[in-house]
């Protein structure tokens, strides 16, 4: 049951701080003259699946674009992506390079929208990416994608979000689309480029519930600021909810400490229940570097490394056992 695009919509355009490559290039050209702007032009070998609406919330029709490889197969694993912006910015277009390159591997990908933190606070953002996940898998058929195979991934906030919406797998409070007979949205594999893992420790504070900000980008997101929504804070962080059933984590980091606070402790805590973890740096990056070449290559081989590892492809017909 395939949706229709809705190519006749225009896209809401970005709020005035926003968050894309053009922007971020502006800023990180003068320090690093060598950096391009990825493309996003998509190969004849990769089939894209523009403007889908995933799940309507409200007024508000929240659109994902789908790429995938042009020939057919067996169901292949899918890789949701969520972009970074701050929870209160950014476009999905700004993953459409790394979604299409993973496509170009053998992977349906797809990069969504959701709502921002001036359209609505925490938690809405995780609803609105399980909810993405849930409808990828309803439309595993169409789209040639193995439903027991899908991966969350996300840069920045939104490996933030990428991260605790896998950590969070089962958690009946963060799907409030779920529901008896509901298809289920929990994903296999979880992909966190540069996105924080806890908000609550003194060093993350600093940064993220600065003073000087009224308010900063995570008290925006939240509604207060550390002092008055403090469990808050700590539910949103993904270190707190891993368990025996955490799917495997890839940090794919930056030179930035700032982004990776609250990752050591999550990675103690991941080998200590046996669930598998991985970290793999782009040395002498700044952050927002899997928006550029040449530090997309790196990424794109870190991230497809990762998942042929954790949910590999199949090898034949729907049914077949999955590779080795």
């Amino acid at each position: 049951m395939a949706l229709a695009a809705c190519a006749g919509q225009q896209a809401r355009a970005p709020i005035p701080e926003s968050y894309t490559a053009a922007t971020t290039y502006a800023k990180l050209a003068p320090k690093y003259p060598f950096i391009r702007i990825a493309g996003s032009s998509v190969p004849a070998s990769v089939r894209a699946v523009p403007d889908v609406t995933y799940v309507r919330r409200g007024a508000h029709d929240l659109k994902l674009d789908l790429y995938m490889p042009a020939a057919a197969g067996a169901p292949r694993p899918a890789i949701v992506f969520v972009h970074g912006g701050g929870w209160r910015a950014g476009v999905r277009a700004n993953f459409a390079p790394m979604a299409i390159r993973m496509a170009e591997r053998g992977y349906v990908t797809a990069t969504i929208s959701y709502r921002l933190a001036p359209e609505a606070p925490y938690p809405a953002a995780i609803h609105d990416v399980k909810a993405a996940v849930r409808w990828v898998r309803a439309h595993a058929a169409d789209y040639g994608v193995d439903p027991d195979r899908i991966a969350v991934a996300g840069g920045s906030a939104g490996g933030q979000i990428a991260a605790l919406t896998g950590v969070t797998n089962g958690e009946a409070r963060f799907d409030p689309d779920g529901g008896p007979g509901a298809v289920p949205c929990t994903v296999q594999a979880i992909v966190n480029i540069d996105g924080l893992s806890d908000f609550t420790s003194a060093e993350a504070r600093k940064y993220e519930d600065d003073p000087a900000k009224h308010p900063s980008a995570a008290g925006a997101w939240f509604g207060g600021r550390y002092a008055d929504k403090a469990a808050l804070w700590r539910d949103a962080s993904p270190l707190f909810h891993v368990g025996p059933d955490t799917p495997p984590i890839l940090f794919i980091v930056s030179a930035q400490r700032r982004f990776s606070l609250g990752r050591d402790e999550m990675e103690a805590k991941l080998r200590a229940l046996g669930v598998t973890g991985r970290v793999v740096p782009v040395p002498d990056t700044p952050h927002s570097f899997w928006l550029f070449d040449p530090w997309l290559g790196p990424t794109v081989d870190a991230a497809d490394a990762f998942l042929r590892t954790v949910i590999p492809p199949r090898t034949g017909p729907p049914g077949a056992r999955p590779a080795a």
